[in-house]
């Protein structure tokens, strides 16, 4: 299962996203059932990011959804928010390397 997370921050708040996120990116890259983890930055509005990450169920990312490290996490975040974050869990229907 990919999840994609759309977050758009206040230009101010962008280094703090990044460094907070620099902080935090192999503990949530290494919690059970991330296959990968990728951070993405729209070309043109330099203020929307992307999270992009493999999952191995929707159990385990439900389970990272619930755990204390991401509530902590996300409510560190939400200050930074310049509009709400959106979500969408999809499945791969074709790779092409």
């Amino acid at each position: 299962m990919i999840r994609i997370v759309k977050m758009t921050f206040q230009a101010e708040k962008v280094p703090a996203f990044l460094e907070k996120f620099n902080a935090n990116k192999q503990h949530i890259r290494n919690f059970e059932g991330v296959e990968h983890l990728s951070l993405l930055k729209d070309k043109k509005q330099t203020n929307i990011f992307f999270t992009y990450s493999h999952w191995q169920s929707e159990a385990h990312l439900e389970n990272y959804r619930k755990s204390a490290f991401f509530k902590q996490f996300w409510s560190e975040l939400k200050p930074y928010f310049a509009a709400k974050a959106e979500a969408w869990s999809v499945d791969a229907i074709e790779i092409l390397e």
